[in-house]
């Protein structure tokens, strides 16, 4: 019976998540840049993440997904560069985006406020003998290996006072492409999000941060909000609520520039008795270039 619900579910979420494509992550705090182009170089200095995600762990084919960010801030061209590289694979499809963005800072009352634009690429790949079709003879299963891409473009606002607030409005695919395999066609649906964060000193030693993220694209929302608490600005614990679809508890650690975190999504749909739960790892470093110190020495003809 799980054989058979797995491939159910996964062959349902093959074909409608092209409705809506882009993966999701729990540990939406820590990934700004992927959705939002105007966070780059928001942190001012040079930023790498990389996320790993094993979702619905125990289902044949489930969803793998894998990113990493980097972005710097570039005080010549006034502004941030970022690269953000995602593979996400479920079940015979294997999918990479890779995109380059530039968001332009200026400061806005007492934060700063980035406006971005990203460029990149979308590539599917279908490995066909993965396909178990119950019949043969549906034109709409493929049967040979197939291959696409699409270009990819979107665009950010991100705006924040550092250490205090954050808040994001952006677009993912901005000119909605298509993606093919042989004569199935999928289009690249347009994708909304929405971040806000906010950090609350309780006391010298904990501090609060509730956040909220929201993606939809127009037909389907999903909507998380989170709580973490931070002692001492080194260790974290939180929880988060998917609607409809998951609790999540997170931990984290961050010393110096390192930031290591772990989320584990407790599954609330009627999937939940067919899988053991959704596993996600995040690692973080960032550092600030220091500005040489420039010596400057001079003579006064009193003292020659």
């Amino acid at each position: 019976m799980k054989k058979v619900f797995t491939t159910l579910a996964l062959s349902y979420t093959f074909f409608c998540s092209f409705a809506q494509q882009d993966p999701q992550f729990s540990q939406n705090m820590w990934n700004k840049l992927q959705p939002n182009a105007g966070s780059a170089g928001a942190s001012g200095g040079i930023c790498a993440t990389l996320l790993g995600r094993l979702q619905w762990v125990g289902f044949e084919g489930a969803p793998k997904t894998y990113l990493l960010n980097v972005d710097g801030y570039v005080a010549a061209i006034h502004g941030g560069v970022g690269l953000s590289v995602m593979s996400d694979n479920i079940g015979a499809n294997k999918g990479i985006a890779a995109k380059i963005s530039y968001a332009y800072q200026m400061n806005l009352g007492t934060g700063k406020l980035g406006i971005g634009a990203d460029v990149g690429i979308l590539m599917n790949s279908l490995n066909a003998s993965a396909l178990k079709p119950a019949q043969s003879g549906d034109n709409s299963i493929p049967t040979a290996n197939a291959s696409s891409m699409a270009p990819d473009f979107g665009l950010g606002l991100y705006y924040q006072i550092p250490e205090k607030l954050y808040f994001g409005v952006s677009t993912t695919h901005l000119v909605p492409g298509q993606l093919k395999y042989g004569d199935v066609k999928f289009k690249v649906a347009r994708h909304y999000y929405l971040m806000a964060g906010y950090t609350y000193n309780v006391s010298p030693k904990f501090d609060l941060l509730p956040s909220v993220f929201i993606k939809t694209d127009g037909r389907a929302t999903q909507f998380d909000v989170n709580l973490n608490v931070m002692y001492n600005k080194l260790i974290w614990l939180g929880a988060s609520y998917r609607l409809q679809d998951a609790a999540v508890a997170m931990v984290g650690v961050q010393w110096k520039n390192f930031r290591i975190g772990y989320s584990y999504d407790f599954n609330t749909s009627k999937l939940n008795s067919y899988n053991s739960g959704t596993h996600e790892i995040m690692l973080g470093y960032c550092f600030k270039l220091e500005k040489p110190v420039i010596t400057q020495k001079y003579k006064n003809v009193r003292f020659l």
